[in-house]
């Protein structure tokens, strides 16, 4: 469901509302109630209005990206072998099954 931000110019305040794309809220009454959101000393019936904003949007992070954040990328190169590319230190290149020394360092990147 998406989320539309509505504007008071009563009480100059702008707030977050997760609605469906057929519903319309004119009033600061009807948004504080989809909102769950303190009505306050505004009046019920004062009008509001549906702020435009740019959408969020995810983009796919590269090898380098991920190592700088702190995280593993393994590919799969062949049966049970995956290549590192984001590997730190002295970590291996390739990661084979069966050989728990050429396991990523994940108890360094890991903390509590």
């Amino acid at each position: 469901m998406p989320v539309y931000d509505y504007f008071c110019a009563a009480n100059g305040q702008t707030v977050a509302v997760k609605h469906g794309l057929n519903v319309e809220l004119n009033t600061w009454g009807e948004v504080c109630y989809a909102a769950q959101h303190p009505l306050g000393d505004t009046e019920f019936l004062a009008p509001v209005g549906r702020v435009i904003s740019a959408p969020a949007l995810a983009f796919p992070a590269g090898n380098s990206k991920l190592k700088e954040l702190g995280l593993t990328k393994l590919v799969k190169r062949d049966d049970g072998v995956y290549e590192n590319v984001t590997r730190q230190g002295d970590e291996h290149r390739y990661m084979q099954r069966g050989d728990p020394e050429s396991a990523p360092h994940l108890h360094k990147k890991i903390g509590d």
